[in-house]
């Protein structure tokens, strides 16, 4: 996406949040909206992985119904820990709700708040994208409907009542769009991310809730050839969640890949770097800078651990699977990565993962990954917005 920005909206952008902007504090109790988003019996589409629903005009038309208010199109991320999903819920905190009290905050009246894709609770957002209505209204003069705020505007004003919140949701960009711009329904594919730690070394306190811990080794290779088998066009029913609300199970999946990379929290030492820069400084990853589990037990972590210094922890190997579609059945990622862990630990085999697609029945699927390892990573729009 891409949009030019005025010199008076960089001004605007560097210049602090006055009370004007800010708004006041909302009252005790929101009032919704008289053009309430629907609820998920009135949307067939995709639930907490993400989809589109063809033909549904509700949700596409709710929030367009002011001609004087101005569309913005919002890109979030989220540790989705405490969140008990995107969707609003009664009496629970989610991403939706603290986004439109901060709106709420910001403006000084009620709006409602429309994903492009939803996530379930646990499920993070390296960039999730919703739409927003929004009409300035003069506090001074109550009635006078004020020129938009530029975009800069709406992102400062929003992140500061955000860091008020629990610090863990933040405003990446913001645009102005059309009237009947959509955040879902125009949305031409999004990609997904899990992340999952082999190695029978417990988890780092600062990864149980970011991905998925596998104690065996893992068959990269065998999980590639399952990853090969569930690419295309077909029935992914054996990865289809009850309760999913999508009106056909078929589903074009682009892309689903296996990669093994760097743990996220990977401080190396001396002997590590020298091993892992080239010569003319660029990184080269080398498998030996990590510590194979073996998956024995604890006499063979005992083993593994002599020689080494005392208080440093093995390193477990991390690999993210990477799943790109235009849109996915409700669960439909962390079944697929259900499965590939399955191929990868050797209780299952590629033959078991045809099997299991042409099964057409999500019992004859293994038990689904977690949320805590995955990340909705990307939403991609028309390049023209």
């Amino acid at each position: 996406m891409s949009a030019a920005s005025s010199d008076s909206a960089a001004a605007a952008a560097k210049r602090p949040i006055e009370p004007s902007i800010a708004g006041p504090s909302p009252p005790a109790k929101l009032q919704r909206p008289s053009h309430p988003a629907p609820s998920l019996a009135e949307v067939p589409g995709d639930a907490a992985n993400g989809g589109e629903a063809a033909g549904v005009k509700s949700e596409e038309m709710a929030g367009a119904l002011n001609p004087r208010a101005q569309r913005y199109l919002v890109a979030v991320e989220y540790v989705g820990t405490r969140f008990s999903g995107s969707q609003q819920q009664p009496n629970q905190r989610t991403v939706v709700g603290v986004l439109e009290e901060a709106f709420h905050k910001f403006i000084g009246q009620p709006v409602s708040i429309f994903c492009s894709s939803r996530t379930d609770a646990g499920v993070h957002a390296l960039s999730n994208v919703c739409h927003v209505d929004v009409e300035r209204i003069s506090k001074r003069k109550p009635g006078e409907v004020l020129p938009p705020h530029e975009a800069g505007v709406v992102k400062r004003a929003v992140n500061h009542f955000l860091q008020k919140n629990e610090c863990d949701i933040m405003v990446t960009d913001v645009r102005c769009v059309a009237p009947d711009f959509h955040a879902r329904y125009k949305a031409l594919e999004r990609t997904y991310h899990y992340r999952l730690l082999s190695g029978s070394e417990p988890l780092s306190v600062f990864e149980k809730t970011s991905a998925w811990h596998v104690p065996e080794n893992l068959n990269v290779q065998a999980m590639k050839k399952a990853c090969s088998i569930l690419v295309g066009h077909h029935d992914f029913s054996s990865f289809r969640a009850a309760g999913c609300q999508a009106n056909s199970p078929m589903r074009t999946l682009d892309e689903l890949t296996v990669t093994e990379v760097f743990p996220s929290m990977f401080f190396p030492s001396s002997l590590e770097r020298s091993e892992m820069e080239s010569s003319d400084g660029t990184l080269v990853y080398s498998r030996t800078l990590i510590v194979e589990s073996s998956g024995k037990g604890s006499d063979a972590s005992s083993t593994a651990r002599d020689g080494q210094e005392f208080g440093k922890r093995l390193r477990h190997r991390c690999y993210v699977v990477t799943a790109r579609a235009r849109s996915f059945l409700y669960h439909q990622v962390r079944l697929m990565v259900g499965l590939l862990k399955s191929v990868g630990t050797g209780d299952l085999t590629t033959a078991d993962a045809e099997r299991i697609l042409n099964s057409k029945t999500v019992t004859a699927a293994p038990p689904m990954a977690p949320a805590c390892g995955l990340y909705l990573a990307n939403v991609k729009y028309d390049p023209s917005v």
